[in-house]
């Protein structure tokens, strides 16, 4: 399997296990070092992540990802994808688009793990 299909395969992994909220599938997909800032500015680490997905804070109905763009870098992958979300957060049910950049790094010969992430929040699209 070539890279570019490895990256795009961590990345299917990773939306469904959001969707599924599998705990255990992100826990292999995460790094321990993993850096995240929320479309609000809040940095997250994988634990953060993980418990929220475990307690049922964080509940994803639907996502839809699009543009998926991939840069290579030796033992690094940037990936740049708009993702329509829709689900509950605290209670609250939300839809909205945002536009995400992961960083994936080799851990071994093909298998990657998500060390960084940003989201943002796309503004109505007209």
């Amino acid at each position: 399997m070539g890279v570019l299909l490895e990256i795009e395969a961590c990345e299917s992994k990773l939306q469904q296990a959001m969707l599924e909220s599998d705990v255990a599938v992100l826990d292999k997909l995460l790094s321990s070092q993993l850096i995240f800032t929320n479309h609000l500015g809040q940095l997250m680490g994988k634990q953060d992540d993980l418990e929220a997905h475990q307690s049922g804070i964080f509940k994803i109905k639907e996502i839809v990802c699009t543009e998926q763009k991939i840069k290579l870098i030796h033992d690094i992958a940037v990936v740049t994808v708009k993702c329509g979300i829709a689900g509950n957060y605290s209670g609250t049910m939300m839809k909205n688009k945002f536009r995400f950049t992961r960083v994936w790094e080799r851990v071994s010969n093909h298998s990657w793990q998500l060390v960084v992430a940003h989201s943002t929040l796309i503004a109505k699209e007209k």
